[in-house]
């Protein structure tokens, strides 16, 4: 069970199970969402996460035609962000994360539009787009 919330303590969540995949998106879309050099997400069932507290203050921006990002209005943290096309996943913004957890399955996507500030040589698989 993993657990989490905003910066504010206004939204908190749960979900029914692992993460078992971290994906460090270094697109530009990416950045200016979080506001840093990268985004460190997972891929989780839609059906098993579960807004515990502060659902009216989860807010959607539609970043893309296709593309939402859920984010609180009270303190700006983003929580999530969700596909059209693809509805029984949400990308979990792992920095919201509480509980503690391991996962061996992280890599780096998007490195062609990295930050240049930022060296992301640390071992782990880099796509330069997608992973394939």
């Amino acid at each position: 069970m993993i657990e989490g919330g905003c910066l504010c303590g206004g939204i908190r969540y749960q979900y029914d199970g692992e993460i078992d995949e971290i994906s460090i998106c270094h697109c530009s879309q990416c950045r200016k969402a979080q506001g840093s050099a990268f985004a460190a997400v997972s891929p989780v069932a839609t059906e098993r996460l579960r807004i515990l507290a502060g659902a009216d203050l989860l807010r959607e921006y539609r970043s893309s035609p296709d593309k939402v990002r859920a984010f609180c209005a009270t303190c700006g943290s983003p929580i999530y962000s969700a596909l059209d096309q693809r509805p029984e996943v949400r990308r979990l913004r792992l920095g919201t994360v509480d509980t503690p957890f391991t996962c061996a399955n992280a890599f780096h996507i998007y490195t062609g539009s990295k930050a240049s500030w930022w060296d992301c040589d640390d071992g782990l698989p880099r796509f330069a787009e997608r992973k394939p």
